[in-house]
């Protein structure tokens, strides 16, 4: 089987390469840094192959996914899984063509590979969250995920948050990229028919590592995420092993169902320390099909503007 994989130097991605290479499979990895990809991806089997691309360059995952199609290269599965949140942090961070950074990062670099490689795909997989959904547990802590009328993409350049109206908010950002993926996915299913399109959430998964989802947050608030990994992971039992998120993940790569269609299946939390893994409950805003398609058509054309201006 050959992959496609981002987000794959830490965390849940980590887990599900070493997975995937251990059982043989080809491997496609973009990566941001060359000398964390040797650092933790040199036991890479020698049929998979490391693309260094920084997902916050709209340029360089356009240059990477044209090479990739003139080198005539097709996927068994995508996997689109890399996940920025810088959730402390008061000030917005802009990408390489000036769009705030979650966005960039979670949403746009990954519908553009979307959009270029999408008939070079059997199939899709995308990494979403529960947080996408304001009546989720993880939801209602803080700002609600929710994209307004989309006026932030529409301003395009230097707009803080996808409603264009919110002031900026780290957390709510991060939340409105996740429901952006399940719109992109509920379209993407749309726009290429008969072919499974699959989007999940793994729970909460906090490493005990330096490293990893929530390092950003950590340099904003130290002692606050220490103590709210102590709290959630430790006392209270609230998240799941990255292990296991990664075992979900393989298992979702690997998985021989032929359903097509888009499906969203959720490792919910039942109760301290215990986790179910199935289908999952979307948000109102994250079921409608119209804002899926305009939140496409929008993102489709910030990016085309954004690379003509490159």
């Amino acid at each position: 089987m050959h992959v496609l994989i981002t987000g794959a130097t830490s965390g849940i991605g980590l887990e599900a390469v070493r997975r995937l290479s251990e059982q043989g499979h080809q491997l496609t990895i973009f990566c941001r840094d060359a000398s964390r990809a040797a650092q933790q991806l040199g036991w890479l089997n020698n049929s998979s192959t490391v693309h260094i691309v920084d997902l916050a360059d709209l340029k360089a995952v356009d240059t990477i996914c044209n090479q990739l199609v003139s080198e005539g290269q097709t996927f068994d599965v995508g996997v689109l899984n890399a996940g920025l949140q810088y959730t402390g942090h008061r000030k917005p961070r802009f990408s390489a063509q000036g769009i705030e950074l979650t966005i960039a990062v979670n949403h746009l670099a990954h519908q553009l590979i979307a959009e270029k490689l999408m008939n070079r795909f059997k199939r899709v997989v995308i990494t979403a969250s529960e947080v996408h959904n304001p009546a989720s547990k993880g939801g209602r802590v803080g700002q609600p995920a929710g994209l307004g009328n989309l006026d932030g993409l529409r301003a395009g350049v230097g707009s803080s948050m996808v409603d264009g109206i919110t002031p900026f908010n780290a957390d709510k950002a991060y939340k409105d990229s996740k429901l952006c993926n399940l719109l992109m996915g509920f379209e993407l299913s749309r726009r290429k028919e008969n072919h499974p399109v699959v989007a999940w959430s793994p729970g909460l998964v906090i490493p005990r590592s330096s490293d990893g989802f929530f390092r950003e947050s950590r340099r904003a608030n130290p002692l606050g995420q220490m103590l709210f990994a102590f709290f959630a992971r430790d006392l209270l039992r609230f998240t799941e092993r990255t292990e296991r998120a990664g075992e979900l993940l393989t298992s979702l790569v690997l998985e021989t169902s032929e359903t097509s269609g888009f499906r969203y299946l959720s490792n919910s939390l039942q109760k301290p320390g215990q986790h179910r893994f199935g289908p999952g409950d979307l948000s109102q805003e994250a079921s409608d099909s119209k804002k899926a398609h305009e939140l496409w058509m929008l993102s489709s054309a910030l990016i085309k503007q954004s690379l003509e201006r490159c």
